[in-house]
């Protein structure tokens, strides 16, 4: 590898990206590193994470509000493509990655850096979604990945980290390998790898268990624009506070848990607990309004595409150029998507009890009633269905004659 002088490092506080900062420094030559962390409505105090990179040896640390574009132009188009990976995971770390390979990309070419750095192992998805990423966006720059070739335990990374002034974890360490975002949480190891083994309730800690949900219901009305949420009730909010709200409604009632077996881009599968209330909720709700308003053909080449888009965001192709079609194909169904759906929370369950669109509604009572005010023509039906079936009539009597 050509020598580099400095690189950009993508940081988030804990003991791996903490060593990669001296581990690049010594192990590489390398002569600055940068570090950034990403602020994605994870809740960390991100000062005391800035400062403990500049304490771990960074000659910068940068710290990029990026909660409001998370939303805007990840989150969103996930809502409108009903992104769910293998029809259960709605995607909310997968869609982190990307704007964060952007980032580093962005600030690499601002601070001349030679490469960009991750601290992901060789076992996982993210590895895919920011080396991908990395690769459409900075094809120039080179790519340090120190986790996927040191080989150390965490024990010998902490005591890597140690001999150069970086402290051991001084709590105990939790059993769950964890990563949030405003979207939801991720967990996985400790006892969540048996996948036989009911998860316990401290892993969760966005969403209520059914025993402690509220005993009593709760409905609320979610408006949609072109596709996208832009109110709850009778308030109109923002993109980041509309999650916030659903995260805590939802959430409260235990909506929004996930266990799966995952079928991870390098071929294991492997036990994920999620927490996304919010994010599942608005899937949920959008799906049922595209019921209301898109035409039955379109919504079932939509379901294809959909399937295709979410496949596309887990294995790291955000930015590659099927993706961008595709979401052009759903961007021009969304113009339509636009009313308001009523989902009734509680014990764990999110019901759709109510939809309506006042003036993009394809449901028609006086087509659809069997009252006195119907005035569907039913002598057109005999006429539809002799032609509907003619060819398998055809075929009927064809092969009665040749028994």
């Amino acid at each position: 590898m050509e020598k580099v002088k400095k690189v950009v490092l993508a940081y988030s506080g804990g003991v791996d990206t903490s060593v990669c900062i001296p581990y690049l420094k010594n192990e590489y030559g390398i002569q600055e590193v940068i570090t950034f962390v990403a602020d994605l409505g994870q809740g960390e105090d991100l000062k005391a994470i800035k400062q403990k990179a500049l304490n771990s040896g960074a000659s910068e640390a940068v710290v990029g509000n990026l909660v409001d574009k998370f939303v805007e132009r990840y989150a969103f188009p996930a809502i409108k493509a009903n992104a769910l990976y293998s029809e259960k995971y709605p995607l909310s770390t997968a869609l982190a990655r990307p704007l964060i390979a952007q980032n580093l990309v962005n600030i690499a070419r601002e601070m001349n850096a030679d490469a960009v750095a991750h601290g992901c192992t060789g076992k996982g998805n993210d590895q895919l979604r920011f080396d991908l990423a990395i690769n459409a966006l900075g094809p120039d720059l080179k790519i340090i990945t120190p986790a996927r070739e040191w080989n150390m335990s965490r024990e010998e990374a902490i005591a890597y980290g140690e001999k150069f002034g970086i402290p051991a974890p001084v709590s105990k360490k939790s059993p769950y390998s964890i990563d949030v975002n405003l979207l939801g949480r991720s967990i996985e190891a400790g006892i969540l790898e048996d996948p036989m083994q009911e998860p316990p309730d401290d892993v969760f800690s966005m969403t209520s268990s059914i025993e402690n949900a509220p005993n009593a219901s709760q409905d609320i009305e979610i408006t949609f624009k072109n596709g996208v949420p832009v109110g709850i009730g009778n308030d109109f909010l923002t993109p980041v506070e509309i999650i916030k709200t659903l995260n805590d409604l939802a959430g409260k009632h235990g909506f929004g848990r996930i266990d799966m077996i995952e079928d991870r881009v390098v071929g294991i599968k492997s036990r994920e607990i999620y927490e996304v209330p919010g994010l599942l909720l608005l899937i949920q709700a959008h799906k049922e309004l595209e019921s209301l308003t898109l035409n039955a053909d379109v919504i079932d080449f939509k379901g294809t595409v959909e399937k295709k888009w979410a496949q596309l965001v887990y294995q790291g192709f955000w930015f590659g150029p099927l993706k961008q079609a595709l979401d052009a194909f759903i961007s021009s169904t969304q113009t339509s998507v636009n009313g308001k759906v009523k989902v009734r929370l509680h014990k764990g369950n999110a019901t759709i009890i109510g939809r309506v669109s006042e003036n993009n509604s394809l449901y028609r009572e006086d087509l659809a009633t069997y009252s006195h005010d119907d005035i569907f023509n039913h002598e057109y039906a005999e006429g539809f269905i002799y032609m509907w079936g003619m060819s398998n009539k055809t075929w009927a009597e064809i092969n009665l004659k040749n028994k």
